[in-house]
């Protein structure tokens, strides 16, 4: 007769090791989370005048943290869990800024709406997040043991998990933190300029008046930038549009993006001081460089650090002059020198004046013109360093003096000096007449490079809503001769 032999169980060494097995199911639970409230975990409400998107993210402090692109973000102390709140300002809704504007008296009730629209969102945000949650980590349970049951239970643990951080968040709410927060990126700068968030507090009746003031000006520049011309491309004549002194206001990438597409702009020139302090801090400012739809020529300003300068080599679609380096972009050949100086080291003696700089652009150009490549268009920040080159090349271009002009040098050398893009900054915003925003449109014709026309562009300040677009023609074009573009109304 056969013997019946039974069935071996499995020795004790062979079991999985329970508390491996409850680690795994832990990091399974712990990704497929993040993964939810990566993928779908996030709620777009509107904050007042403003559109955000808040977005919950596992962090080993809690918090909260308010980005305000491309300025930079507020933290705040406001709770203590494994998981933190992200706020994005995405942008300021110009219908609901412009209510604000057209009846100040709801600035009174501003506080109230503000609080009722993070609370609808943050309720919005708990429900979606529980749901992104328990669905990254059945599905990646699923995925991962493929056994219902198992991937049930890591759903499960994923909802307590949560459920709990809630409760923690809760339970170490701390409401003053908004009196204390702290500062990063160009934000850094923001309690020497609006006061800390206690002595808005204690004086939000002044606070609220500066602050209908700010809307008033930033949303009626927007309005400015739509009523400026378009023209139809021309395939004879390359465009220049020349910008300086931009001194970090992130209004002006949007001013510029809007003529790059409106003029057809072949390549942007910008004859520096695009920064205030040359810190790496403010370099994330420059990232809209890439994004603005030409190629983007740039010298350094007296404002602009080396700092600055390396950041911006590093930035797809950039060409950074210095020492005199020639390039050829969109037809053109420009040669530029950064400036000498830097305004915020004041720690020694600078020690290259300006005029040296502009000898040592003069002595590139005569270089390049002798090696069969004559540059089209010399830059230089200071318009003293521009005035060295001076019978070495057609145009030159430069800034620092905050408004334009235009100047035929003693040996023909055309010298445009190009107004503030920035309106003189972030500054622009606080006073109560701000200066104009400036910059120009230089039309080149493609076969001899030469200038034929350039429309000055002036929008009246951030309070004003005018916009002014006046065309201008070399002395050596014939009186009355319509250039290429057309005339601007």
């Amino acid at each position: 007769m056969a013997r019946v032999t039974a069935p071996t169980r499995p020795a004790l060494d062979d079991r999985p090791n329970p508390w491996l097995r409850s680690l795994g199911l832990l990091t399974v639970v712990l990704v497929g989370a993040w993964l939810g409230l990566l993928i779908v975990g996030n709620v777009r409400t509107p904050v007042g005048p403003m559109d955000t998107t808040m977005t919950l993210r596992p962090s080993l402090t809690g918090g909260t943290k308010i980005n305000v692109s491309p300025l930079g973000a507020l933290h705040l102390d406001s709770h203590t869990a494994p998981v933190r709140l992200d706020v994005n300002v995405d942008q300021l809704d110009p219908d609901r800024a412009q209510a604000l504007v057209d009846h100040p008296e709801r600035l009174s009730g501003l506080q109230d709406e503000v609080a009722d629209d993070v609370g609808r969102g943050t309720l919005d945000l708990a429900v979606r997040s529980c749901v992104a949650v328990v669905s990254g980590a059945t599905a990646l349970g699923l995925a991962v043991y493929r056994r219902p049951r198992r991937a049930l239970a890591a759903g499960g643990l994923a909802l307590t998990l949560l459920a709990a951080s809630g409760v923690t968040a809760y339970a170490t709410w701390n409401p003053k933190s908004v009196l204390e927060p702290r500062f990063s990126g160009l934000l850094t700068s923001a309690p020497s300029l609006v006061g800390n968030a206690r002595s808005i507090v204690t004086e939000f009746d002044v606070y609220q008046k500066e602050l209908a003031r700010l809307v008033t000006n930033v949303t009626k520049l927007y309005d400015a930038t739509s009523t400026l011309p378009a023209y139809a491309p021309d395939p004879s004549t390359i465009r220049v549009l020349h910008v300086s002194d931009i001194h970090l206001n992130p209004a002006s990438w949007k001013i510029i993006a809007s003529l790059v597409e409106q003029y057809d702009v072949n390549v942007i020139v910008d004859s520096g001081d695009t920064m205030d302090h040359g810190t790496a801090a403010e370099n994330g400012f420059l990232d809209p460089v890439e994004d603005l739809g030409a190629p983007y020529v740039w010298v350094r300003g007296n404002h602009d650090s080396k700092v600055t300068q390396r950041y911006l080599e590093g930035l797809k679609n950039v060409h950074v002059l210095d020492d005199g380096r020639a390039e050829t972009i969109a037809g053109l050949r420009f040669a530029g020198i950064g400036d000498p100086q830097f305004t915020p080291d004041r720690s020694g003696e600078q020690e290259t004046s300006q005029e040296l700089a502009g000898a040592r652009l003069a002595t590139a150009l005569r270089d390049e013109r002798a090696a069969g490549r004559p540059v089209d268009v010399a830059i230089a920040h200071e318009p003293s360093a521009a005035r060295e080159t001076d019978g070495e090349v057609p145009l030159v271009l430069s800034g620092h003096l905050h408004h334009q002009e235009t100047e035929i040098l003693k040996y023909g050398t055309r010298l445009r000096i190009e107004g503030s893009t920035g309106g003189s900054g972030l500054r622009a915003i606080e006073g109560e007449h701000p200066d104009p925003i400036e910059t120009s449109v230089l039309y080149f014709d493609r076969d001899t490079r030469r200038l034929q026309a350039w429309d000055e562009i002036r929008l009246g300040g951030l309070g004003l809503t005018t916009a002014e677009v006046s065309r201008h023609l070399p002395d050596e074009n014939t009186p009355g001769a319509t250039p290429s573009p057309g005339t601007s109304p």
